[in-house]
């Protein structure tokens, strides 16, 4: 490894090297290290689900139509979807622990902002910020991971990290609940700004130090990068709700347009922000489209099932809170065991054996009978949380693996870049299909979940012929 370039915060003992390789973080500080990654990817997970659950009440509470409150949960979204890989990027040129302590601070001082908001435009800037600050956690989380761990141990810590987003995203809606049960919706965000005092305190105290690189960064690919991405979610979502369809070509156009140049403009680049060089890695690329395919049968499912729940079976709304729960309840369990597992069987088996067990749990659910038990519901979706939990970590450590240490940063923001693409892509698809087809809209959405989670299976399998020949 080279030493430490002036562009770092200076030398420290927390990165020790051995020969040339980095040997991770010593314990005890391994352990306060992911502490503070479980904390702070917490809070930006949390956020993103929180918000929707609060919703109603802020819209009444700031005299704003639903529609417009929409807004609250998208500038979150779209502020974390345009900026990953810029972050990511940034993070590979000045370092990891940089971008991380600063996105973790502009979050934690946006939800202040939040808290104190007394109207929707002001509520809907600082969500935007939040969500800068949130993509400087999420760009360079995994890159972190990997340098706080040995390579031998790496799957253990990419487990840690799949097991906090199932957790976060589980329990937002109860959280979310149980704050506006006893306090105003501003607490939803006040309670962000002490737990991220904490965790930038240990942050600093315990987060490793990487060197970064004297290349000039690319403002012109960041940008262009956030029109891309930018068109297209607008694209996608407004054809999911209805969006004229002139407005809806155009924006897809116009993404198109500008992603051709941006494309070709990273091709010549020699660590370009949009990874291009990792996508050239034939193991790295079949990852990325596995997660992107698996997240988006999830969010499929996620987004129907209430539906099926509710509409279709006659299920209270605490009765479908707690016949959901199975699902993350076992990727909790599932994802530290398949991450060990990660550290000496192939991920494309694990992967693939995750994802079949997936689509099989989809497609007994698309197939419920019209009075089912609380029973053949649960362990249905326990099968679906089982699969995914397999799946996940393995996939995520070959993502991490495959890519040069150098470019751990461009692999981390792909990372989740393919986690938010396949979200969107299937919320968008929920609300396609339940527009074609409003009767059987529920159903449907399963089998195209099971759909793509098959797909992503095929995918995954196909990873077993190829090697990782990076080091780890």
């Amino acid at each position: 490894m080279h030493a430490p370039s002036p562009r770092t915060d200076g030398p420290t003992p927390s990165t020790p090297r051995f020969e040339g390789k980095e040997l991770g973080l010593p314990v005890p500080q391994r352990y306060w290290a992911m502490l503070v990654i479980a904390l702070s990817l917490t809070l930006a997970v949390l956020d993103s689900a929180i918000a929707n659950v609060a919703l109603p009440t802020i819209a009444r509470n700031l005299n704003a139509s639903a529609a417009a409150s929409i807004w609250v949960v998208n500038a979150y979204q779209l502020a974390i979807t345009i900026s990953l890989l810029p972050m990511a990027s940034l993070g590979d040129r000045i370092g990891y622990r940089r971008i991380y302590l600063s996105g973790l601070i502009l979050f934690t001082v946006a939800s202040l902002g939040c808290a104190l908001s007394n109207s929707l435009a002001t509520l809907a800037l600082a969500r935007v910020v939040q969500g800068f600050g949130a993509a400087g956690i999420m760009s360079v989380n995994t890159a972190i991971v990997r340098m706080i761990y040995p390579p031998a141990q790496l799957g253990r810590g990419v487990s840690i990290n799949a097991m906090v987003v199932a957790v976060s995203s589980a329990v937002g809606p109860t959280v979310a609940s149980g704050v506006l049960a006893i306090a105003t919706w501003p607490w939803l965000f006040a309670i962000n700004v002490p737990i991220g005092i904490a965790a930038i305190v240990g942050g600093f105290k315990a987060l490793p130090m990487n060197p970064g690189h004297e290349s000039p960064y690319d403002y012109l690919s960041a940008v262009m990068n956030a029109f891309v991405f930018g068109l297209l979610i607008f694209a996608v979502d407004g054809l999911g709700h209805g969006q004229r369809l002139g407005y809806v070509t155009l924006e897809a156009l116009g993404a198109l347009v500008v992603g051709y140049f941006f494309v070709r403009r990273q091709l010549t680049r020699p660590a370009p922000l949009l990874p291009i060089d990792l996508l050239r890695i034939p193991v790295f690329a079949l990852s990325i489209g596995t997660s992107v395919c698996s997240f988006c049968a999830q969010m499929l499912a996620f987004v129907s099932l209430p539906f099926l729940l509710q509409e279709t079976l006659g299920m209270s709304q605490v009765e479908t809170g707690l016949l959901m729960t199975p699902w993350p309840a076992i990727i909790i369990i599932a994802a530290p065991i398949a991450g060990v597992l990660s550290d000496r069987i192939s991920s494309g088996w694990l992967g693939g054996v995750g994802l079949a067990a997936m689509t099989v749990g989809l497609l007994l659910l698309a197939t419920l009978g019209p009075h089912p038990d609380a029973l053949q519901i649960s362990w249905r979706m326990a099968l679906c949380g089982a699969g995914f939990g397999i799946f996940q970590s393995p996939n995520n450590r070959t993502i991490l693996s495959s890519a040069p240490r150098e470019r751990s940063g461009g692999a981390s923001g792909m990372l989740g870049t393919a986690r938010l693409t396949g979200q969107t892509l299937g919320a968008a698809l929920v609300a396609l299909i339940f527009g074609v087809a409003p009767q059987s809209g529920t159903v449907v959405a399963l089998y195209v979940a099971a759909g793509f989670s098959a797909v992503a299976a095929v995918v995954s399998t196909m990873r077993v012929m190829q090697k990782v020949t990076q080091p780890a």
